[in-house]
């Protein structure tokens, strides 16, 4: 690989754009959540404290380290290996249907993919030297999306590759999708509840992953896996117990004090 000019505009392009957003979505919804709204907003926190100010300069840290991994991971795929993927530009390519499809197809991939690498990075081994890192935040916030081992952040980069190495996808789409991913990562670990009471029990409802499973997962250490959906939770019986209490104890709450 040939350090050039234009080898190191991608790096911290890339670099910039994952900063960005990681920066945006957490700065807003901390801000709205955590301070300004803290109060009108209590009814819908999961746990009923707040973490520590090390608990965030914490996952803060390593969730720079993981920008600088993510940026690399995207350097090589989309930079060195883009003659090699199946990553199309052009619209006319394919029909607006697969275009559609292609987004399933993605959302399926990279559910699937965290689902089985998050409970092998479960396994006490990996637990202790890895995963660890993310579930010291065992109140998590905003801060915590992207607070990960760099081995985590680089096992999480490989979605990248996975997606343009498999079905083809036009670049708006891997745009966009990593756009909503970080969106749903910060939402997962916000500590409050947004979607309604009885939303769990609903037809789509019951394979839509929440913010208090997710949180219950940083509680408890173990069941909810899964990243956008409960369907690898479901099928493989590790869905927890107590979330859909949980969930309608959270939910249920009065937002008058």
């Amino acid at each position: 690989m040939i350090l050039d000019n234009s080898f190191i505009h991608f790096w911290f392009r890339s670099a910039s754009t994952v900063l960005v957003r990681y920066l945006l979505f957490a700065s807003i919804t901390f801000l709205l959540f955590y301070i300004l709204f803290k109060k009108q907003l209590w009814f819908r926190k999961i746990q009923k404290k707040l973490p520590k100010f090390k608990d965030y300069k914490r996952d803060f840290g390593y969730s720079i380290v993981s920008v600088t991994i993510f940026a690399t991971v995207s350097l090589i795929v989309f930079y060195y290996l883009k003659p090699y993927t199946n990553i199309y530009y052009n619209f006319n390519e394919y029909s607006n249907l697969y275009y559609a499809l292609s987004w399933i197809w993605i959302f399926f991939l990279h559910d699937t993919y965290f689902y089985w690498i998050h409970r092998w990075m479960h396994r006490p081994k990996w637990y202790r030297k890895v995963h660890l890192i993310h579930h010291k935040s065992t109140n998590p916030s905003p801060w915590t999306a992207y607070a990960f081992h760099p081995f985590e952040a680089f096992l999480e980069a490989l979605i990248a590759p996975l997606i343009a190495f498999t079905l083809p996808v036009h670049i708006s789409s891997i745009g966009l999708f990593f756009l909503f991913q970080i969106g749903y990562n910060v939402y997962g670990h916000l500590g409050f509840e947004l979607y309604p009471k009885g939303f769990h029990k609903t037809w789509i409802g019951k394979w839509v992953n929440t913010s208090v499973a997710h949180n219950l997962h940083h509680k408890k250490f173990h069941g909810n896996y899964g990243l956008y959906f409960l369907f690898w939770d479901r099928i493989m019986g590790t869905l927890r117990e107590d979330y859909d209490i949980s969930f309608e104890e959270t939910t249920s709450r009065n937002s008058k004090p």
